[in-house]
């Protein structure tokens, strides 16, 4: 009886390798899921200044712009498995030692921006070596499909359970959440051991790393749909990261929610992808790469729009499922079309590449949300948002005219 439940959530065609790997993931979410609406919360609970609210996300995704090429090279020469086992292990203790801090009232604003900072580095290496894993794990015609779950599981436990049961723990006791987080990259650590890879090309550890990173960069620069949707995604990561640097405080003091009101903000954009992703191979198959770029980009623009508009909660939660729709579909494509083009032995590099361009648009952007919040309201960065959304949306539209779609087609 439980093997059809399984043998839908990963069908047998994908693996036990990558089964191992999806409850990895789904394990080491829940608690980035927890953490998600915690660290933010326990921000605010420190200062009510938005810019200082705005560089607990900065400090996070710092890490990529510092040390995401480096990780990537690191990525392709080291057997990745490991890597994500013992990053994530150094996660479990970091949160531990956060935990404590909190529990004895050690912690202040400076502890926890510090703490973020550690956190978004091992991050930037685990992520790394996870994305590149999946093409060591399944086949590459089924890469639409691993993804589609592996985004299904990241939205389930990080964004529709992980957060409101963060800011429930975080309103019952400031440590509890933490504590969970805690617990769940310890257990990853171990689940991650379970997946057996398939071979792949020996690294050459002869050339200086410095090479290694050239040539990751070259091959995504000279490969036309990677390089537009590394383009695409830098700036219009500047855009989103100026509105959501400060989505806690819009949530509380515009809208009025409260700290699991906030959670359930989040909640609403995970049901929405969820509902995304279960529909992912049948919008791949009808609808095509091409056109789901396109309208999710749209869609993207119409949300900073709406949320700058409305003081209703009710409403900006419908807003917030829509753009979880498209912010997931949109993910699960463009990883899709990375990793189906890239060689294995070159996934890191230029992953990383790419993820430098998802983390330093948002390292741009979430000062810029900052200082517009302080200037002029919680309503300015989402009118910045819309504006330049709009205006990105017409320069790249034709951009994605070679976005081929003659890969294979993601089956269920």
């Amino acid at each position: 009886m439980l093997r059809l439940p399984v043998d839908a959530v990963a069908p047998p065609r994908l693996g036990t390798p990558f089964r191992w790997l999806l409850l990895s993931s789904v394990v080491t979410n829940l608690g980035d899921g927890v953490l998600l609406a915690a660290g933010p919360l326990l921000v605010a609970s420190e200062t009510r200044d938005p810019l200082l609210v705005a560089a607990a996300m900065f400090l996070q995704q710092l890490p990529w712009l510092l040390f995401g090429v480096l990780a990537g090279a690191w990525s392709d020469r080291l057997d990745r498995r490991r890597v994500v086992l013992v990053v994530d292990l150094l996660r479990a203790c970091v949160l531990a030692v956060l935990t404590l801090t909190i529990l004895t009232g050690v912690a202040d604003i400076r502890l926890v921006l510090a703490t973020l900072f550690v956190l978004g580095t091992a991050e930037t290496l685990s992520d790394i070596a996870s994305s590149a894993l999946l093409v060591e794990t399944v086949e590459r015609s089924h890469l639409g499909v691993a993804n589609a779950r592996l985004q299904g599981g990241f939205i389930t436990a990080n964004q529709l359970v992980g957060p409101p049961v963060g800011a429930a723990l975080f309103a019952l006791a400031r440590p509890f959440p933490f504590a969970l987080t805690a617990v769940c990259a310890a257990a990853g650590a171990v689940l991650v051991s379970r997946v057996a890879l398939r071979a792949r090309p020996a690294p050459d550890r002869s050339r200086a790393l410095r090479e290694d990173v050239a040539e990751g960069m070259r091959w995504l620069w000279s490969h036309p749909p990677v390089r537009t949707l590394t383009l695409t995604i830098v700036l219009f990561n500047v855009t989103f990261g100026a509105a959501w640097s400060v989505l806690v405080l819009y949530a509380q003091e515009r809208l009025g929610l409260d700290a699991t009101g906030y959670g359930w903000l989040l909640v609403s954009m995970a049901v929405g992808g969820l509902v995304g992703t279960a529909a992912y191979a049948w919008l791949e198959r009808n609808v095509g790469m091409v056109w789901l770029m396109r309208i999710g980009l749209v869609l993207e623009t119409l949300t900073h729009l709406a949320l700058a508009v409305t003081t209703e909660a009710l409403l900006a939660l419908a807003i917030m499922f829509v753009f979880g729709l498209h912010a997931f579909v949109w993910g699960t494509t463009s990883r899709t079309i990375r990793q189906r083009s890239v060689p294995v032995e070159l996934q890191g590099r230029v992953g990383s590449v790419y993820m430098i361009g998802v983390y330093g648009g948002m390292l741009v952007g979430a000062p810029v949300g900052g200082l517009l919040a302080r200037e002029w309201g919680l309503t300015a960065p989402f009118w910045f948002g819309f504006v330049g959304s709009a205006v990105l949306v017409v320069v790249m539209w034709r951009g994605f005219a070679h976005l081929t779609d003659d890969a294979p087609a993601a089956r269920c």
